[in-house]
């Protein structure tokens, strides 16, 4: 339903305009993934002109950068749903890290793609820093509760995350935006286990 534009008597303390501008950001990334952040149209929605807009976003990528970073937010809001449901074995709660990351993709895949698009900012991970994401840092510390229970071999924890995002990761833009897109629920949800599978079993043997 599109939005119906402000009323001309609408005023904005300082500050409200970015927060509506960036509301609108996440709520176009939403509908239609990273391409449908537009600022003019985000402008649009909020009910004031361009020009205003501009004061306080200046570029395309400024917006974007609001949307990409409420996506990660929401993604780790998911993980930690997940993990305060989840059993007290750290295999048990690794598993649901990597349902609910495919679920959040699943659930929310315009923001899914808008929070791992090219530019706006990229996720900053070196060797000695884990990412400045707080979705990647729950990752890691469901792998540090592995080690630490004696269920993965200590040489196994250096970098571990990534091979582990890569296969949770591959599989939800496969859910989304692949052939796998096309599977039913009970189909999905196999081949969903047996990558899970195959995460604990990398991580774990």
């Amino acid at each position: 339903m599109p939005h119906a534009p402000f009323s001309a008597r609408t005023r904005y303390h300082h500050g409200d305009l970015a927060n509506a501008l960036g509301r609108e950001a996440v709520g176009l990334a939403r509908e239609g993934g990273p391409e449908a952040v537009v600022l003019r149209e985000a402008a649009r929605r909020a009910g004031v002109s361009a020009a205003a807009a501009y004061r306080h976003f200046s570029s395309h990528e400024d917006l974007l950068r609001v949307a990409k970073e409420r996506g990660h937010e929401l993604l780790a809001e998911a993980l930690d749903a997940a993990l305060a449901g989840a059993p007290a074995d750290p295999r048990e709660r690794l598993r649901a890290l990597g349902t609910a990351y495919v679920g959040f993709a699943q659930a929310e895949p315009g923001l899914f793609r808008t929070a791992f698009c090219h530019g706006a900012r990229e996720l900053a991970v070196g060797p000695d820093a884990l990412g400045e994401y707080r979705a990647f840092q729950i990752v890691a510390s469901a792998l540090d509760a592995l080690r630490a229970a004696g269920l993965m071999p200590p040489e196994r924890r250096a970098g571990a995350e990534f091979p582990a995002w890569a296969a949770l990761h591959g599989l939800a833009v496969l859910a989304i935006d692949g052939p796998l897109a096309a599977c039913g629920p009970e189909e999905f949800e196999a081949v969903l286990a047996s990558t899970l599978d195959l995460v604990e079993r990398g991580l774990t043997h």
